[in-house]
């Protein structure tokens, strides 16, 4: 098997010939490639041909995909296909396409084409590296078929990359065991899902579901059993708790994990990867028979999202002793309160005051999270290091006019609420769009009992605003509102507006966010610091305890809150060395 030690003492013919038929018929890569050794790690290597490709401008790029060859295509039925594209394909199940499968192939090819002027590119391998379902290929072929040239180029490119990935590891013989597990963990819990979605083969978890509770017993006995946790817990609020001991029991302990809830029809990774990157590390802890001069609690906090109550952050919440009584008095949509909801899950909650956290008693907070974004996808960069959580503040409102008639109603005469609403987001677009790294969206606009021939009368609507700043954030909030009063007021409607969340900007604590950068260049990988514009668990310990993040890129331009959302078995691999890697220093640290 090839090594990078051996990698690097090749002259560069040698070097080419080593890495023959990583990029499909474009030796010019790995020729580009060799003036960047050495490599101390086969993530470098990966990282300086995706650079290459990178830096080597857009003809060059198109000559790379239009190299690749067509599923199921010319190539495949003439048997003409290199080494490599015939085992991948062959993984895939591509050679033995039902007829009517290979004719849809066929069909897709030829529109594609038409439409691109290049070749469908999937890595069809896929993210586990064992194969897409042919059912899955045909379904992200037909996706596909519908986003922009530029758009289609890039995710090309990604694919292309994927696709050399998987060939290197074969070259070099390395298999991400750690990521493979993981990524199995996420499958395993995906299989829990609410009524209503699971028959729909749709992700929803929401607070004390039967799939909810489902999930927490499953990371409970994955703690417990797979993973050597010395004490695992459900605690009263439904947040599962993992510890491992350190060297001396009553030591402090690293604080981490993430929510275990999911957004309705959402992804896989949200949240979760953050508990399954630290249990994978202290299960290889464990086999190894290993105690660190700290402790380790991982927390899969029960919710985050406030999909069925009014209550985000409520699990992180609660371990800092920021659990709001009021909340317990909520209804969802079927009229169920959070008290009976916790009544009937078993939950005790005259305890919930005993799960505040002595922030004397840990060294800190940190959190792997998924990227939720496009911005690692277009760096090629499997990492990223966050420097600061954005802060946010959300609203639910109204804005009431008059219903009438749409045929007799003169448009000068008109009070119509979504229009109203619909002005608002197009300054809500403009205002946020001046500022770097500040965002505003309404997410959610109703016409109550609307009617095609009816002027709205009633309009709700969300509000979310996020900034860098807490003061981005509130000028931004401000002039916002200030705009929905003007509107108003011109149109001569009236409105209603409710503060539903809101959490202030949290800044990685610059130690923890350096020995996060330390175990990321300890991987070779350049480093790419980044805000977060998502809110995560971090924000609410961040208001006791020192904080920072690690991000993993995910798949699909790296969509979030969304069925696609997704990341390989290697980048998952990455982040959980890179825990260990940061886990390890710390300890080097404390001992010094």
């Amino acid at each position: 098997m090839l090594t990078t030690a051996h990698l690097n003492t090749l002259p560069q013919s040698a070097f080419t010939q080593a890495l023959d038929g990583i990029y499909e018929h474009s030796p010019w890569i790995a020729e580009s490639t060799w003036h960047k050794r050495p490599f101390t790690t086969l993530a470098a290597l990966k990282q300086a041909m995706a650079t290459v490709v990178r830096e080597a401008g857009p003809q060059a790029q198109l000559t790379l995909i239009r190299a690749h060859p067509e599923l199921a295509g010319k190539a495949m039925v003439s048997q003409s296909l290199t080494a490599e594209s015939t085992n991948e394909q062959g993984k895939a199940g591509l050679t033995d396409c039902t007829p009517q499968e290979f004719a849809r192939i066929q069909q897709l090819n030829a529109a594609y084409n038409e439409k691109f002027g290049f070749p469908f590119i999937l890595a069809v391998r896929g993210p586990r590296g064992l194969g897409l379902p042919r059912s899955e290929i045909i379904t992200t072929f037909e996706r596909r078929l519908h986003n922009p040239v530029d758009h289609e180029r890039a995710e090309a490119l990604r694919n292309i990359h994927r696709i050399a990935e998987i060939r290197l590891n074969d070259k070099f013989g390395v298999e991400p065991t750690l990521g493979n597990q993981v990524w199995d963990w996420a499958e395993a819990l995906a299989a829990h899902s609410d009524p209503g979605y699971a028959e729909q083969g749709q992700l929803t978890v929401t607070y004390l579901t039967d799939a909810h509770r489902a999930c927490a017993q499953q990371l409970s006995q994955w703690m417990r059993d797979e993973c050597g946790f010395d004490e695992v817990s459900i605690d009263a609020v439904g947040n599962v708790v993992g510890i491992y001991h350190g060297s001396d029991p009553t030591t402090r302990r690293l604080l981490t994990g993430s929510h275990y809830d999911t957004v309705r029809n959402g992804g896989k990774y949200d949240g979760r990867l953050g508990i399954f990157v630290p249990m994978a590390c202290v299960r290889e802890l464990h086999r190894a028979g290993k105690r660190l001069p700290f402790g380790i609690e991982v927390i899969g906090f029960a919710e985050e999202e406030g999909q069925r109550y009014k209550a985000t952050f409520l699990g992180s919440g609660a371990v800092i002793g920021q659990f709001d009584n009021a909340w317990l008095d909520q209804a969802d949509a079927d009229g169920i309160t959070m008290r009976a909801a916790m009544q009937h899950a078993g939950l005790c909650i005259d305890d919930i005051p005993k799960l505040a956290r002595n922030p004397a008693d840990y060294l800190g907070f940190i959190e792997v999270h998924i990227e939720q974004g496009p911005v690692l996808n277009e760096l090629d960069l499997p990492l990223g290091i966050v420097r600061s959580i954005n802060g946010s503040v959300r609203y639910t409102g109204e804005v009431i006019g008059m219903a009438s008639h749409a045929g007799t109603t003169p448009m000068d005469r008109r009070r119509d609420a979504a229009v109203a609403v619909a002005e608002l987001a197009v300054y809500l677009e403009r205002r946020a769009a001046a500022v770097p790294d500040l965002v505003g969206t309404i997410g959610m606009l109703n016409v109550p009992g609307g009617s095609i021939n009816v002027v709205p009368g009633r309009c709700r609507f969300s509000l979310d605003l996020r900034a860098t700043t807490d003061a981005a954030r509130d000028a931004l909030a401000a002039d916002t509102l200030s705009e929905l009063t003007r509107i108003c007021e011109r149109r001569g409607l009236n409105h209603t507006l409710e503060e539903t969340m809101r959490a202030s900007a949290a800044p990685s604590a610059p130690a923890w966010q350096a020995r996060w950068e330390a175990a990321v260049a300890a991987l070779g990988l350049p480093l790419h610091r980044m805000p977060s514009g998502a809110g995560h668990d971090a924000m609410k310990l961040h208001e006791v305890m020192p904080q920072a993040m690690l991000f993993v890129r995910g798949l699909n331009a790296g969509i979030s809150h969304n069925p696609l959302e997704s990341s390989t078995n290697d980048d998952i691999d990455l982040s959980v060395q890179a825990f260990s890697l940061l886990l390890n220093q710390l300890a080097k640290e404390i001992t010094a």
